[in-house]
């Protein structure tokens, strides 16, 4: 019974080091924008005002994991007209997919650090597909009660995810951005 109650005592600081390292994404200062070209002339852009997920301690030492959603309906458009056309089943089928996923591959410290590729799989209207995005350079330190902000970009294809219609007046490629807040969980 000591043996136990030692064993636990000597665990707690690890446990306690542990959850000090992790990050919730903070939905409230958090977006993701995105733009498509219409007629090749001119973009149509809209965010997500609603970002949530968390950041976590990797496999390997110095290294995180991203695993974020965005609800479908949270997205802002410029129009009521064109976010109902965005919601709908030809654009993201939001009552059928009501939630975008992402999850990464693990990415080290240095990357983040100094600039890098987040890559992982996305999934949109039920379909997963890899994705990569370039990480702005950042650093954030890891024991600090202070927000970290990450700027992601990157781009997709819609026809990747059966978003097949309005060919001809929609570009396939569509950019996205991402400013994520992230706040260390409290203990």
């Amino acid at each position: 019974m000591r043996r136990l109650a030692l064993s636990l005592l000597l665990l707690l600081p690890a446990c306690a080091i542990a959850s000090e390292a992790d990050y919730r994404i903070d939905p409230v200062t958090s977006q993701a924008t995105f733009q498509v070209r219409v007629l090749w002339l001119e973009s149509v852009n809209g965010h997500f005002s609603d970002v949530v997920g968390n950041v976590v301690p990797g496999p390997r030492p110095d290294s995180w994991v991203v695993n974020a959603d965005i609800p479908v309906d949270s997205v802002a458009m410029p129009s009521t007209r064109l976010r109902r056309w965005v919601l709908a089943p030809d654009f993201f089928d939001a009552s059928h997919h009501p939630i975008i996923h992402f999850v990464s591959n693990p990415i080290s410290q240095d990357q983040l650090d100094d600039g890098g590729t987040l890559t992982g799989y996305i999934t949109v209207r039920g379909v997963t597909a890899p994705v990569q995005f370039a990480v702005h350079p950042v650093h954030c330190d890891r024991l600090a009660a202070a927000p970290c902000r990450i700027q992601l970009s990157g781009r997709v294809h819609r026809s990747t995810f059966g978003m097949t219609s309005d060919r001809l007046a929609l570009s396939d490629s569509v950019d996205l951005n991402l400013s994520i807040t992230l706040q260390p969980e409290s203990l």
